[in-house]
């Protein structure tokens, strides 16, 4: 019986479930251990140590090369043939890049002082790398 190794821990599911379907896209076995437990109640994640996403150890070395390439600067669907480019940091020129919709931060504090969930606007990226965020014409 293969030994499962954690490869990395994630605190929010849909990153976990990317890198899952990264794996499982190229037919490596994998497990997201603490799933259950962190889809019913999110608060628990930090709690459980997150989303630990799992591989047999003799699949460790392949699984973590997947999950450590380099994205792309761009693709084309071929269904549609329409093109996409991946968005890049003004600042430090990485791809590892996320849109924010809404400001977080400022929604959990009107939501403490009135009680209500307030959806603000924000449209902005945000670098994973340096921190950068930036206002861009797409979205």
């Amino acid at each position: 019986m293969a030994e499962l190794v954690t490869l990395w821990r994630y605190r929010d599911l849909p990153e976990a479930l990317v890198a899952k379907s990264k794996l499982d896209s190229d037919a490596v076995t994998c497990f997201l251990a603490d799933f259950e437990i962190v889809r019913l109640n999110w608060f628990l994640s930090n709690a459980v140590g997150g989303v630990r996403l799992q591989v047999a150890d003799e699949d460790a070395e392949h699984a973590w090369a997947l999950l450590s390439e380099e994205i792309t600067a761009g693709f084309t669907a071929e269904e549609t043939g329409e093109a996409y480019h991946q968005p890049v940091c003004p600042n430090c020129q990485s791809r590892d890049v996320a849109f924010d919709y809404f400001h977080r931060g400022l929604a959990a504090a009107v939501l403490w002082v009135i009680s209500l969930p307030v959806w603000i606007p924000k449209r902005s990226w945000r670098c994973e790398d340096c921190g950068h965020e930036w206002k861009a014409d797409y979205e």
